[in-house]
């Protein structure tokens, strides 16, 4: 996205909006290194190399190994003289129990170091098995911030889907098999050392996954962007990968071998992975997590069913926000008022979520009212509920559960 005079303005509006009402703050922002580009798949090796593997464990799933991605990784990690070892028993939405028998893998083959080559599950899988070998115990322990307190193994992270910025995150989400819910565990070690993206992989994703992974990125680009956790230096990223998400998403649908539309996916799940780490999520998140744990469904599906929803219910405290996003996507409302400006990108993403297919409410992926209510109490519990730009009582939050239905 290049920077409009028109979204230059809304953004500096938006600045002065938000200087007038926040306090001042110190500002942090976490990122690894990043290797961004067509064939940087090479560059794995030499990054494991670099932080020192000798026997890495290579975290991936059985779509990878039938694309082939898995056996073209190990081969160039066995080429740097690296004694790589494949653990791919997880299924996606990774189950605490997939996790803790992952860690004994990694125990019993000696590994050093986690390289990861998959989707945000595979990803937070690693996540987690690098967490249990670094401190031991249960994952479910780790649940909330900064529990994870000592030292954890690198992590070399090779994303395969344009969306879930796992790949850049403090965030690691597992599910609780016993409570039928997911857990966030967040913490500054989990930011990997170093990522590779090499647009190609992406070619082989399904065509569900590539609807879902897009709008998980387009969540986390107006999440981050709204959020309480915001700032100045996480508002460009956020705003440029919604922009690229709208922009592109739907014609990877249509034309999945375009490597061109395939790179600016790429791009666009990265800067939405850089800002959401930063700036944190919201009450989309919170309540698709609790919907995910419950059915096992795909989490970006999720969102794409109630991310309009939370825009409104978010704009109805503060629309200002909206406006920038309004004007970086080019809608004509953004002209008028704020509230009209945000009920126009409300809309701008439930006509795209329409467009690659995904359901109009909660009930068509199996939620009913009976789940109403936990799913609510267990949504205001979730991390990301604490950066939401509006806070909900209970009462609201099952209304805007039911509304999604």
């Amino acid at each position: 996205m290049i920077e409009t005079a028109a979204t230059g303005r809304a953004l500096a509006d938006l600045h002065s909006h938000r200087n007038a009402i926040e306090a001042p703050r110190v500002l942090k922002f976490h990122a690894p290194e990043i290797v961004f580009g067509q064939n940087s798949l090479g560059e794995v090796a030499h990054a494991a190399l670099r932080l020192g593997a000798r026997r890495p464990l290579v975290v991936s799933d059985g779509g990878l190994i039938e694309a082939g991605w898995v056996a073209h990784l190990t081969s160039l990690l066995i080429e740097e003289g690296l004694a790589p070892t494949v653990w791919s028993d997880l299924t996606p939405n990774p189950k605490d129990v997939e996790i803790e028998a992952g860690h004994v893998v990694y125990q019993e083959s000696g590994c050093d170091v986690l390289v990861a080559i998959g989707g945000g599950s595979v990803m937070d899988a690693a996540k987690g098995i690098a967490i249990l070998a670094g401190n031991g115990g249960s994952i479910l322990d780790f649940e909330g911030v900064d529990q994870a307190t000592r030292p954890i193994p690198p992590l070399v992270m090779v994303p395969t889907t344009s969306g879930t910025g796992a790949d850049v995150s403090q965030f690691c989400i597992v599910t609780d098999t016993t409570r039928s819910t997911k857990i966030t565990i967040l913490g500054r070690a989990l930011v990997p050392d170093i990522t590779v993206i090499d647009p190609r992989l992406l070619t082989t994703m399904p065509e569900w996954l590539n609807a879902a992974t897009g709008l998980d990125a387009l969540t986390h680009g107006i999440e981050a962007f709204v959020s309480l956790g915001h700032n100045q230096l996480t508002d460009h990223h956020a705003l440029r990968a919604v922009t690229m998400v709208t922009s592109h998403l739907a014609h990877t649908m249509t034309d999945p071998s375009d490597l061109g539309a395939r790179t600016s996916m790429a791009q666009a799940a990265l800067e939405a992975g850089l800002a959401f780490t930063n700036a944190i999520l919201g009450a989309t998140h919170a309540m698709s997590h609790q919907v995910g744990g419950l059915l096992d469904l795909p989490h970006g599906v999720i969102n794409g069913v109630l991310l309009p929803h939370v825009i409104r219910f978010n704009a109805a405290h503060d629309p200002m926000p909206y406006v920038a996003v309004a004007t970086s996507l080019g809608l004509a409302e953004a002209r008028g008022s704020a509230e009209e400006a945000a009920l126009a990108v409300a809309e701008r993403v439930e006509r795209l979520a329409r467009q690659v297919g995904v359901p109009q409410g909660l009930k068509d992926i199996g939620v009913s009212d009976a789940d109403i209510d936990v799913l609510a109490t267990n949504a205001l519990r979730d991390a990301c509920m604490s950066t939401n730009p509006r806070s909900a009582t209970h009462r609201e939050m099952v209304d805007l559960f039911r509304t999604a239905l």
